[in-house]
């Protein structure tokens, strides 16, 4: 029987034959991030930053156990060809008893038993293949490519395959993709980067009682200034980078997350030093709607999926102002809360009871909600609770352009499109929308897309003329963080 102390030496003898005595030594930020306890950690957010490989050599951290499982997902195939390349240079020198296999699908077996597997989730219900598997460790590269369901579908496979493991999920992402939006609210927002946020779950038991479980997470920024390996083997990589349009250079470069490349509305600016004057920004303090403006209500259903309501006040020279919203989702990003269209209606006729009780309100929606081929339609439901609506227009093309004219600046720094700053999920989730890798003029619509097409239809429901964005793309200053502490990584991990 193989031991695993044995397997743990055998990699230092094999270290300490290689010529230079040393096979990989992690940089500074490596360091740091395989220094974190964490169930989930996030590493990058810029190019350089020495990311895939501080993630195939993380996934090695446990090879000694017998029954120990990883698996590392690239979106497609062809994406992790990059990542095998890595592990084909470095894990042989560590253990050269672990074989690898191409087909049917990449594996390292290692010495003792245990697997490192390297799969592509291409479609949503790829997610579905893993079903019933079981992996002590998970890793996503390029975090940002993949949608939240298939990672947080893929918490359910995170559980030890054997006693003695440690069970945990890693990442990398640049900003950008798919799944900006989330990434970002997942772990950017939640906290200064470097430092872990913690969050109670509370599980109730057949016997009534309550279980809780502490999870943790935490974001460890990295760019290419933190790898002076690639720094010094190719100083051209650092100009490469630096003559790249703006928004993608300061996404890759110094890892923006307020810009990056492939983003549809890379106007919109959220600047809270200008809520007040209300110049060069989109998001600004609300403030009582004259008696005089009239106000607008826009809806784009769904159940299984967010249903999203937009109230809009107009000002005496056509500008608009969203100054609420009902947003039908759960706590998880795109996530309905299958509200039927008869508890949606209501809850629209409460809020404008109470916030608007003397307001001729006009409402526009996708004309799809008068569709009664299966029953009752859902702009009947609304009908019965006293909520009216008229057909939108929704020409997806026109409507995001007119989107764009009205949140392009003038010269003034005015756009014609404000947000009031307690509607948190429009200014979530349409500044991170990306376009469509097969129509390059539309926006992706695997995306959290339904407060934007709820907002379009009324965009052309009030068109406006072109208009240029006169203002220029506000500069990004990165900030360094703090640097980790030494929470008891391996010594002999470091130094593979």
């Amino acid at each position: 029987m193989v031991n695993a102390e044995d397997i743990r030496k055998e990699a230092k003898e094999n270290a300490a034959k290689e010529s230079h005595n040393v096979i990989w030594t992690p940089q500074k930020k490596q360091i740091q991030v395989m220094q974190r306890k964490e169930y989930e950690v996030l590493f990058g957010g810029a190019a350089g930053g020495g990311k895939s490989d501080y993630l195939v050599i993380e996934a090695l951290r446990q090879v000694h156990i017998p029954h120990y499982k990883a698996i590392i997902f690239r979106r497609t195939y062809d994406e992790l060809n990059e990542l095998i390349e890595k592990t084909l240079k470095l894990y042989p020198k560590a253990f050269p008893n672990a074989t690898f296999r191409m087909t049917p699908k990449p594996t390292w077996t290692f010495r003792s038993g245990a697997k490192i597997l390297f799969r592509a989730m291409q479609y949503e219900q790829d997610r579905k293949k893993y079903q019933g598997q079981a992996y002590d460790f998970i890793g996503f590269d390029e975090l940002t490519h993949f949608t939240y369901l298939m990672y947080n579908y893929m918490w359910s496979r995170n559980r030890a395959n054997g006693p003695g493991t440690r069970v945990y999920m890693r990442a990398t992402a640049n900003p950008g993709g798919i799944g900006h939006s989330w990434v970002k609210s997942r772990f950017i927002d939640i906290a200064p980067a470097a430092t872990p946020k913690s969050f109670t779950q509370e599980i109730d038991t057949p016997e009534g009682d309550v279980i809780k479980i502490e999870r943790n997470r935490i974001f460890i920024p990295s760019s290419i200034f933190d790898n002076k390996e690639l720094l010094k083997n190719d100083p051209n990589y650092l100009a490469s980078l630096a003559m790249l349009p703006t928004a993608e250079r300061n996404a890759l470069l110094y890892g923006d997350w307020l810009s990056f490349s492939g983003q549809v509305f890379d106007e919109f600016i959220d600047d809270p030093q200008h809520y007040k004057d209300k110049t060069n920004t989109h998001v600004i303090a609300p403030f009582k709607i004259p008696d005089h403006w009239k106000i607008f209500r826009s809806y784009d259903f769904g159940y299984a999926k967010p249903f999203s309501v937009g109230w809009w006040a107009v000002d005496t020279r056509g500008c608009i102002y969203r100054i609420r919203e009902l947003y039908g989702s759960t706590d998880e990003p795109n996530v309905g809360v299958k509200w039927t269209p008869h508890k949606q209606a209501a809850k629209v006729r409460e809020i404008e009871e109470k916030y608007y009780p003397d307001r001729n309100i006009f409402g526009v929606a996708d004309p799809s909600i008068w569709d009664a081929s299966r029953g009752e339609s859902i702009a009947a439901a609304f009908e019965s609770e006293g909520i009216y609506f008229d057909p939108g227009d929704n020409k997806r093309i026109p409507g995001k352009m007119q989107m764009h004219y009205r949140l392009a600046f003038d010269e003034r720094g005015l756009p014609m499109m404000y947000i009031f700053n307690n509607c948190r999920d429009f200014i979530r989730t349409v500044p991170g929308l990306v376009y469509d890798q097969h129509d390059a003029e539309d926006v992706d619509t695997d995306g959290e897309d339904h407060i934007y097409d709820e907002a379009r239809y009324f965009a052309m429901e009030k068109p406006i003329a072109p208009r240029d964005n006169k203002k220029n793309p506000k500069p990004y200053s990165p900030l360094d963080t703090p640097e980790g502490h030494n929470q008891g990584t391996d010594d002999y991990f470091l130094n593979i």
